[in-house]
C-alpha cells in the first residue's frame, strides 16, 4: 500500500499567465470556482488512505498559501488527518523535482525512521477523474513499487499530442503494469502519429511510485552526485516542525539549505527514471490530463465570463475580470488578469513561456 504521498507544487505560472505569476502559480487556480488544482491533489492524497504523511514541497514565499489552501481542504472536509499529517516543505531554492523529491524522502525517513515509506509522488496540477481508478491504480502501483521498481502511470494516448512525453511499452509484469522499454522526449507531429498508430505508446503522467530504500539505493548507482549532496541531510539531525493553522510546516532546515547548495538541478526523469534498469509501469484506468496551456485550460473549463460581447464573431474563449468585446474574430483565447492581458489564437499555447519573457523584457 501507497504509506506516504508527495505534492510536487513549485512551479513559476508562466503557462497560464497572467492568470498565474510566480506569486500565484496555476496550482492555486481553479477550473470552475470549485476546488483549485493543489486542493484536487490533496483530495487525491487523502482518498488513499494513506497511514503517513502527505508533504507539499514548494519554494519559500508559496508556503503560505499552500498552508492555507491545506487548512481549507481541512476545514471543509472536516479531515483530522490532514491536520494531523500534512506537511509544508519549504526548499531552499528551485532545484527541480530530484531535489524536491529527496527532500521529502529525508524527512519522511528521519521522522518515522522505523517505517518502510512506499512513496507516491503527485504534481499539483492534473485533472484525474474518477478518483476511485486513481486509488485503485496506486495500490497497483504499490505493489509493484514494494517489489523493487521505480513505478511511472502509463496514460493511453487519445490523439497525436506533442506536448508530452511517450513511454515505450516492453516486456509485462502483470496483466496491469509493464516494463519500461524508453522513455522518448515530446515528439514532432509525425512521430506523434507513428507512436499512436503503434499502440505501444504511452503518455508520461509526470507521477511515480517508489520505497525510500530503493530511490537511495538506486538514485546512488544513477547519478550518485545527487545522493553524495544529501549525504549531509541524511547524517545530520531530523528538522524542526513548526505548527502554521494546524498545519506542519519545515522550513530553515540547515543540513537542507547546504545540500541544496550543491546538488545537480536535474529531474527525476533524467536522474533515475531515465537511467534505471527497474523502471516500469501501471496501465492506467482513469483519465489524465496536464492544465499546462491555455488550450487545455479553455476545453475543460465550463465557466463563462459574464461580461462579453460578440459581434460576428465565434468560437472564442474569455477569461477576464473585465468586460470585452469580441468583434468580427474566430477562435481566440483573450485572458485579462491582474493587470495584464492575452489575446492568442487557439493552438498557439507553446508560445506561452515565449511571450512572458518578452514581457520581462
Amino acid at each position: 500500500m501507497i504509506t506516504d504521498v508527495v505534492i510536487l507544487a513549485g512551479g513559476f505560472g508562466e503557462r497560464l499567465w497572467p492568470a498565474s505569476s510566480p506569486e500565484n502559480p496555476k496550482q492555486f487556480m481553479t477550473l470552475s470556482g470549485g476546488l483549485s488544482f493543489m486542493q484536487s491533489s490533496i483530495f487525491r492524497a487523502l482518498s488513499l488512505e494513506v497511514s503517513g504523511k502527505i508533504i507539499i514541497v514548494t519554494r519559500a514565499d508559496l508556503v503560505a498559501s499552500c498552508v492555507k489552501q491545506g487548512k481549507e481542504m481541512a476545514e471543509k472536509l472536516k479531515s483530522e488527518k490532514l491536520l494531523k499529517d500534512l506537511y509544508v516543505l519549504s526548499e531552499p531554492s528551485p532545484r527541480h523535482t530530484a531535489a524536491a523529491i529527496m527532500s521529502a524522502s529525508l524527512f519522511l525517513e528521519k521522522i518515522e525512521p522505523e517505517k518502510k515509506h512506499t512513496v507516491l509522488v503527485l504534481t499539483s496540477d492534473h485533472v484525474i477523474e474518477p478518483v476511485s481508478a486513481f486509488v485503485s491504480d496506486a495500490k497497483k502501483a504499490a505493489t509493484c513499487a514494494e517489489d523493487g521498481n521505480l513505478v511511472c502511470f502509463a496514460i493511453p494516448p487519445t490523439e497525436a499530442a506533442t506536448g508530452y512525453g511517450y513511454i515505450k511499452e516492453g516486456e509485462s509484469l502483470t496483466a496491469d503494469t509493464f516494463r519500461i522499454d524508453s522513455f522518448k522526449e515530446k515528439p514532432d507531429a509525425e512521430t506523434a502519429k507513428e507512436y499512436l498508430a503503434s499502440g505501444k505508446y504511452f503518455w508520461n503522467s509526470g507521477m511515480f511510485a517508489f520505497t525510500t530504500d530503493f530511490l537511495f539505493d538506486e538514485m546512488s548507482k544513477c547519478t550518485p552526485e545527487v545522493t553524495q549532496a544529501f549525504e549531509v541531510v541524511k547524517n545530520g539531525s531530523t528538522p524542526e516542525v513548526k505548527r502554521v493553522d494546524s498545519i506542519g510546516v519545515i522550513e530553515g532546515w540547515k543540513e537542507l539549505e547546504a545540500a541544496y547548495s550543491t546538488t545537480p538541478k536535474v529531474a527525476i526523469d533524467t536522474s533515475l527514471a531515465e537511467k534505471t534498469s527497474h523502471a516500469s509501469c501501471v496501465r492506467t484506468t482513469f483519465t489524465w490530463t496536464d492544465v499546462g496551456s491555455w488550450d487545455v485550460f479553455s476545453e475543460l473549463s465550463d465557466s463563462v465570463c459574464p461580461h462579453v460581447g460578440e459581434v460576428e464573431a465565434k468560437d472564442n474563449f474569455v477569461y477576464s475580470d473585465i468586460p470585452v468585446a469580441l468583434c468580427g474574430v474566430e477562435d481566440l483565447i483573450v485572458v485579462i488578469k491582474n493587470g495584464s492581458a492575452l489575446v492568442m489564437k487557439k493552438g498557439s499555447s507553446e508560445y506561452s513561456r515565449k511571450v512572458v519573457e518578452a514581457m520581462k523584457e
